[in-house]
C-alpha cells in the first residue's frame, strides 16, 4: 500500500504537503537555490551533490510515455538515493509553472521536469516548507515508497 492510498490526494495532509512544496520551490527560486531542468540537475549533482536537499521530478499524464524522460528520472532517482537526497514526484505541471512564474519574454521555455533545491544557509528556510516536505519523504520511505507523489492543486 502506498502513502497516496493511505492519504488520498485531496486529504488535508496531502494538500498541506503540496502547499509546502510550492512554498519551498518559490522560496528556493527567490534565493537562487533552485536548479531547473534535467541537464542543469545532472551538472549540479555531478559537481556538488552534498549541497542538494531535495529533488523534484515533475510530470503529467502525457509525459508517462516519454521513454527518454523516464530514463533520465530513473538515473536521477538512483543518484539521489545513493546520496541521501530527498526525492518527490510532482503531478501538476501547469500549477508548477504558475508557482515558478513564466520565463522572461523571448526566453526559451524552462524544462520544469527536474528541479533541485540546494541547501539553505539559514534556519529560516524551515518555515518555507523544507521540514514538512522532508518529513513526508521520510514517512514515505518508512512505508517502502522511495519516491512519493504529490499532486499540486490548481487554483
Amino acid at each position: 500500500m502506498t502513502l497516496e492510498e493511505l492519504l488520498p490526494c485531496d486529504s488535508p495532509r496531502m494538500r498541506a504537503v503540496g502547499a509546502a512544496v510550492e512554498r519551498l520551490l518559490a522560496a528556493a527560486q527567490r534565493s537562487a537555490r533552485l536548479s531547473v531542468g534535467v541537464y542543469e540537475a545532472a551538472k549540479l549533482l555531478n559537481a556538488d551533490p552534498d549541497s542538494v536537499v531535495l529533488c523534484v521530478l515533475a510530470t503529467d499524464e502525457e509525459d508517462e510515455g516519454d521513454i527518454a524522460l523516464q530514463i533520465h528520472f530513473t538515473l536521477i532517482q538512483a543518484f539521489c538515493c545513493d546520496n541521501d537526497i530527498h526525492i518527490v514526484r510532482v503531478a501538476g505541471m501547469r500549477r508548477l509553472a504558475a508557482v515558478l512564474g513564466e520565463p522572461a519574454p523571448g526566453a526559451e521555455p524552462r524544462d520544469l521536469h527536474c528541479l533541485l533545491v540546494t541547501m539553505p544557509h539559514a534556519d529560516a528556510w524551515q518555515s518555507h516548507g523544507l521540514a514538512e516536505v522532508a518529513k513526508y519523504c521520510t514517512e514515505s520511505r518508512d512505508r517502502n515508497q522511495w519516491v512519493p507523489v504529490v499532486r499540486l492543486q490548481e487554483r
